[in-house]
Formats: C-alpha cells, sequence, structure tokens
C-alpha cells in the first residue's frame, strides 16, 4: 500500500470515528443522565424514590409529556401503565428502547403499530 492510500484509509477512519453515533459511544444509564440535570430529585421526591412511583411518573410528564400526548405508541397505555413499567431507569442506558414483546406475546412492533 503506497503512502497515499494509507493516508486516504487513516482519514476516512477518523472521520467515521468522528461521525460516529451517540448510541455506538460509552453507555448511560438514565438514571445517571437524569441525576446529572438536578441530583437524584430530577426524579426522586427529597432523592429518594415513593413507594407507588406516582411522584416519579409526574416528573417523567412534566418533562416529556403524557403518555396520551405522545405517538401512536405511548397513547395506548395511557392510564394503565407508567413511564417506569417500560423505561426502567435504573437498568437501561440512553438510547435503549424497549420492545412491544416485552409485554405482549402476539408479535407486535413498534414498527406494526405506527404502519
Amino acid at each position: 500500500m503506497s503512502k497515499k492510500q494509507l493516508c486516504v484509509a487513516f482519514c476516512a477512519a477518523m472521520a467515521a470515528l468522528t461521525l460516529m453515533p451517540a448510541a455506538l459511544a460509552e453507555s448511560q444509564e438514565l438514571a445517571e443522565m437524569h441525576a446529572e440535570m438536578d441530583g437524584c430529585e430530577a426524579c426522586h421526591e427529597e432523592g429518594s424514590p415513593s413507594a407507588d412511583g406516582e411522584f416519579e411518573f409526574e416528573q417523567c410528564q412534566s418533562c416529556h409529556g403524557t403518555l396520551e400526548e405522545m405517538d401512536a405508541v405511548h397513547q395506548p397505555h395511557e392510564g394503565m401503565l407508567m413511564c417506569a413499567d417500560c423505561h426502567a431507569p435504573h437498568e437501561m442506558n440512553v438510547g435503549d428502547k424497549p420492545t412491544c414483546d416485552s409485554c405482549h406475546d402476539d408479535g407486535r412492533t413498534a414498527g406494526s403499530i405506527l404502519k
């Protein structure tokens, strides 16, 4: 390989790394990301989890909107689920998306719902 080809290959590799999506970068837990905003109080009253999760659910909705205000995947869950039922902030990373088959065993996917 010539020096010119080697230089082109190196530059292409560096450009690819620079343009790498954030999803491929180091993972961060959802709870860690939210805590960076305002400590544990960003989600938990006085920094401690509530017994029923209702306070945390209200916190999610205050920033992200209600399930009814969201897309077609979220709307049918209004009144039945809280955000943490699917998004498990202390177990999932930023960018992770729950799948329909986590709860539904009938083959539905977000893609089939949005068609």
